[in-house]
């Protein structure tokens, strides 16, 4: 929870928890939506105490803005106010064979046959293929949508009907950027699509009110901050590119969090990929205003996979270990990683690839592997870079950039290297709770955050130009693409655990244990 001043955009107070993932089988993520929900609970009282000791009235806190993972699927009973599952996280892997299942009843068996109503491929990173799962497989789901007790919302939905009331009341919502990522709303009529909820066969009453991303849902109902309006909503990667201030056609803004998303506004009109990228509403500032459309890169992997190393390899203790590793030899010394945990996003939108680690040789140590995989991170951006100056035809000058990832200097120079243009960082790195704010303040009957470009505050940021020659910026990053490739293929739906055993093969399996009973058998008559 970050409390800003509406004048001066500066961060006054603020208080964070990690939150548990959970990874009850291989591929699946999962998180605790009560626990998410009790950590809200807790930031905002932590930040209202440490606001009361730097002598800052709470009561000037005029409004509440709330940004959110985006596909993350929630249900829950409205009776009792319980989530009825975990929320499936959006890098989730386990709707693979939902998503083959789908693309059985599409001709041609076409992944983009919704592009042009939603923006989206068909893949397991979107809410609807994750919702359509818990249908199948949960039968409390199944039973609650039955008995009319069910509400579906991502993270965002989820918090706001929860804060303004919950079972007494609660405000269910969400706002079109956060709706135009569960591959159920038309992005040009910015509403629930009939035709494709009959296809997911969802049913449309549990889905929540699509509103603006700047309005007054509803109010806090308990707490410090009881009766502060809840009037900001945003998907992360929108909230992102409205903190860094981009509300120009063919601004863009790229997020290093648990994955990595290069968004591009493309202003009122919606412009489609030939490139692998997504549309998406970029946002809609106020109820009466127009929705804004962007083009976006999404990479799943990028600060999950430093987490990756501190905590399955335990090559590192903390973060920020690895970096030190990465800048003790300064070279992967030709060690490449795709870190393809969850299969690849765009450009690719393989699902069936894995993570590899690829160029090892027995100079080869942990300091060369931290750096290959944060040079794994500024590859992926290169990647989607590439497609998005192909598609809006003029290439960047700059990347702005921001998110948690970006205090790392050794990425940002990195980052820099093999785009070989330079890379722009705000001294305030967390423009996504930035962004958020200023949804809220902006708001009608809020009004306290101005959005005209004269009165957006100037922000002071620090530049990284490229320190390599190009050639060999190249070369390297052809060596990534040649690892991509080797990455490809990997997993199928008919190994859901990739574990295979001599006795899956049926002939294989008798012809075994009709040995070993001829063998015993023998035994037995020699004796």
């Amino acid at each position: 929870f970050q409390v800003f001043n509406a004048k001066t955009a500066e961060l006054l107070s603020h208080h964070q928890v990690e939150i548990k993932q959970e990874f009850p089988r291989e591929g699946w993520v999962e998180q605790d939506p009560k626990e998410i929900l009790n950590s809200v609970y807790e930031c905002v009282e932590k930040t209202c105490e440490k606001m009361k000791q730097l002598n800052i009235n709470i009561g000037n806190i005029r409004a509440i803005g709330v940004t959110n993972q985006r596909e993350t699927t929630v249900v829950w009973d409205k009776t009792t106010g319980e989530p009825l599952y975990n929320a499936i996280v959006w890098l989730d892997l386990r709707t693979q064979s939902t998503v083959e299942r789908l693309l059985k009843r599409i001709p041609g068996k076409n992944k983009t046959f919704s592009k042009f109503k939603t923006g989206l491929p068909l893949s397991t990173y979107f809410s609807a293929v994750k919702l359509r799962w818990l249908l199948d497989n949960v039968e409390e789901i199944r039973k609650a949508v039955e008995d009319r007790r069910a509400m579906f919302g991502t993270i965002d939905s989820w918090l706001i009907w929860s804060l303004t009331g919950g079972k007494n009341g609660g405000i269910h919502c969400t706002d079109v950027t956060n709706a135009s990522r569960t591959m159920l709303f038309n992005i040009h009529s910015l509403e629930w699509d009939p035709e494709l909820c009959k296809f997911f066969d969802i049913p449309m009453e549990i889905l929540p009110n699509v509103r603006s991303s700047s309005e007054v849902y509803g109010l806090m109902k308990s707490g410090a901050l009881t009766g502060v309006p809840i009037s900001g909503c945003l998907g992360d990667q929108s909230a992102a590119l409205v903190g860094q201030m981009c509300f120009q056609d063919g601004q863009a803004k790229n997020t290093y969090g648990t994955g990595c998303f290069l968004l591009c506004n493309t202003g009122q009109k919606s412009v489609f990929s030939e490139h692998g990228l997504i549309t998406t509403i970029a946002y809609k500032m106020g109820r009466d205003k127009p929705a804004f459309y962007a083009l976006e890169g999404s990479v799943a992997i990028a600060g999950a996979v430093v987490r990756w190393l501190r905590d399955n390899l335990g090559i590192a203790k903390t973060s920020q270990e690895v970096e030190k590793l990465a800048a003790d030899v300064g070279t992967s010394y030709g060690c490449y990683f795709v870190p393809a945990f969850s299969g690849l996003y765009a450009p690719y939108w393989e699902p069936s690839a894995r993570g590899i680690i690829c160029g090892l040789t027995q100079f080869t140590n942990k300091s060369h592997i931290a750096f290959a995989a944060l040079e794994a991170v500024c590859f992926q951006t290169r990647e989607i870079l590439d497609a998005m100056n192909k598609d809006c035809g003029i290439p960047l000058s700059q990347l702005q950039v921001d998110g948690g990832m970006t205090n790392n200097k050794i990425l940002m120079q990195l980052q820099s290297d093999i785009l070989c243009i330079p890379v722009v960082k705000p001294s305030m790195p967390e423009t996504t709770a930035l962004g958020a704010a200023m949804a809220a303040g902006a708001a009608e009957g809020v009004g306290v955050w101005s959005l005209n470009p004269g009165d957006l505050t100037a922000v002071t940021c620090e530049r990284f130009e490229p320190q390599i020659n190009p050639e060999e910026s190249e070369y390297r990053y052809a060596r990534w693409k040649k690892a991509v490739m080797k990455s490809m293929g990997w997993e199928t739906s008919d190994s859901p655990n990739g574990d295979t055993s001599i006795f899956s093969s049926l002939p294989l399996g008798i012809f075994i244990m009709s040995s070993m009973v001829m063998l015993i058998g023998a035994k037995y008559i020699s004796g």
